[in-house]
């Protein structure tokens, strides 16, 4: 008998992680990989967020903090969530964790039950499915197509809802689609779940301030305010101020879910590191202008991207307008044969190939809900995308 329990047996490795296994050991035997899989900005945390830690650990703060986070850090995201949201929130009703990721997973751990079904817009982050099978809950895909950017429209959210909806999980923008909402298309999302008063509404807004559209991200409760009572407001700082290893999110919303996640948070991990609350606020509560600079950065490192993959045949783009991935339509390319004779059958033959033939790395669709696509990061220099996206091209001209 294994002594791994049942619902552990449900979930998978992370795809990204798993990549990352196959290009150390390609590294090991001498291939040149260029690795576009990594999912974090390849910039140095800021120095001034690197000072104020520095202080933090010459002052002493070293020791456990509070289970729900600092004071002082909560009430700067407080700030912050009343930019991004519209939305008041006390210090009280806000939570801070090691990472967003525990954040979202303390949300549904906290709120479900088993049986309890989740709506996942697809494509979609891909750790999303496995936090809501680990807690008992069902996770269910919503289908999104390139023809509405990869957004989800009113019409599937409401043939989606049914008796046991729990969740809907909402990204923008998104991860791996870049997608970005619309004021209106948000209202239209809002008038379904205004209908349906027993589904509760997680925004995981990690790349809200890496926006390429001009205007900042509108987030749902900035058109109805009124389902700020079932939601749950998920942020941090690892994406917009290069600080992924630093391990510090942050969640808002109703007295008692944010009540319940802070006992379970008091029993798992705790609070988060006290040095890295410390960067956290100075990164709120201080100079933004990196956060611009980071994002004119990956606005050009997208139209690079692009522009080097327009000539590609067999991959169809939809410009992303945020985050830092392409997440390309590869179906045309399947069925076709490589040099060597082989089928490219599905896109994790394809993200093969383009590893044998071209050395790049990128990550299959398939792990994001969406067969016959990839996922491409420009997370990474210039060169390598440049480079990177050439031999995409050049490889995927190679298939008959």
């Amino acid at each position: 008998m294994s002594i791994v329990a049942d619902r552990i047996k449900r979930i998978k490795l992370s795809p990204s992680v798993a990549a990352r296994a196959i290009i150390a050991e390609l590294r090991e035997q001498g291939r040149r990989i260029i690795d576009l899989t990594i999912g974090e900005p390849d910039f140095s945390t800021p120095e001034h967020i690197r000072q104020a830690a520095t202080a933090a650990m010459n002052r002493g703060e070293t020791k456990y903090p509070p289970a729900q986070g600092t004071v002082a850090l909560r009430k700067a995201a407080g700030v912050h969530l009343l930019e991004a949201t519209g939305v008041e929130y006390p210090a009280s009703r806000i939570i801070v964790s090691t990472g967003a990721k525990q954040v979202i997973f303390n949300g549904l751990a906290a709120t479900l039950n088993d049986g309890d079904e989740v709506l996942i817009p697809a494509p979609f982050w891909v750790s999303y499915p496995d936090m809501v099978l680990v807690n008992g809950g069902v996770p269910v895909a919503v289908e999104t197509s390139p023809a509405t950017g990869y957004k989800v429209t009113p019409d599937a959210l409401e043939r989606a809802i049914t008796p046991r909806t729990k969740w809907l999980m909402m990204n923008a923008p998104s991860n791996p689609t870049g997608s970005v909402y619309t004021a209106d298309e948000l209202r239209g999302l809002a008038d379904v779940l205004k209908r349906h008063p027993h589904v509760w509404l997680m925004t995981d807004d990690i790349y809200a301030r890496l926006n390429f559209t001009g205007e900042p991200t509108v987030h749902p409760l900035q058109v109805a305010p009124e389902l700020a009572a079932r939601t749950l407001v998920v942020n941090g700082v690892s994406k917009a101020y290069a600080m992924t290893g630093w391990r510090i999110g942050y969640g808002a919303g109703p007295d008692e879910l944010i009540k319940a996640m802070a006992i379970l948070q008091s029993q798992s991990t705790s609070g988060a590191s006290s040095v890295s609350q410390a960067a956290a606020l100075e990164a709120l509560s201080g100079p933004q202008d990196c956060v611009a600079e980071f994002a004119k950065v990956f606005r050009e490192r997208r139209d690079l991207a692009i522009a080097e993959l327009s000539g590609a045949p067999g991959l169809d783009i939809v410009v992303p307008q945020g985050a830092f991935y392409v997440f390309p339509d590869c179906s045309g390319l399947l069925g076709k044969k490589t040099p060597a004779g082989d089928v490219i059958a599905t896109d994790t033959d394809l993200t093969h190939y383009l590893l044998r033939e071209a050395g790049v790395a990128v990550i299959d669709g398939h792990a994001y809900g969406a067969p016959g696509t990839f996922r491409l990061s420009f997370a990474a220099s210039l060169d390598d995308i440049r480079q990177g996206c050439s031999a995409i091209r050049e490889a995927c001209a190679k298939l008959a």
